[in-house]
């Protein structure tokens, strides 16, 4: 298993895992069948984030597939580009072997380089698995967004979690 930086030539796996994500869990934003991201805007959108200083995905790579990424979403504004905003998914036949972590990992190396000093994330109360893995990497609940989502008819708090460097 590789952790390591998106490529432009990743767009369609990478636009594959994100589907494939929406199908199998439903930790992520999107429901099945909702995401209607093109290839092209896809590929797009990774050269934009490549060529950004404060943003990047990564991704986990195991028998030549993308099985999980981890996001990290910067701003140019001056007040706000010490911060990134995280987003992670991994394919439920992955999770529980340590990708999670080696993410988490790569993610701090890369953004103490870019002198990112504030890592932010949401995450469902729900979601037990994350939760554990976002306290275990060193993040902190900072508040509950109160009914921020629905999932399946039902109202879903959210945890912000953020995590200083």
């Amino acid at each position: 298993m590789m952790i390591r930086n998106i490529k432009v030539d990743d767009a369609e796996r990478f636009l594959n895992l994100s589907k494939q994500l929406d199908e199998e869990t439903k930790f992520m934003l999107y429901e099945p069948g909702e995401r209607k991201t093109t290839l092209e805007a896809q590929t797009e959108r990774i050269s934009s984030i490549l060529s950004s200083n404060n943003s990047m995905i990564f991704v986990a790579e195991a028998d030549g597939e993308i099985v999980g990424y981890l996001g990290a979403f910067g701003s140019d504004l001056n007040r706000i580009k010490h911060s990134v905003h995280i987003v992670v998914g991994i394919l439920q036949k992955y999770t529980g072997q340590g990708i999670g972590s080696k993410l988490f990992q790569e993610l701090e190396d890369w953004a103490r380089k870019q002198h990112i000093h504030r890592l932010e994330l949401t995450v469902m109360s729900h979601n037990q698995a994350a939760f554990a893995l976002y306290k275990k990497v060193g993040f902190e609940v900072e508040g509950i967004k109160k009914h921020s989502l629905i999932v399946d008819d039902e109202y879903v708090d959210e945890y912000y979690m953020a995590k200083l460097l």
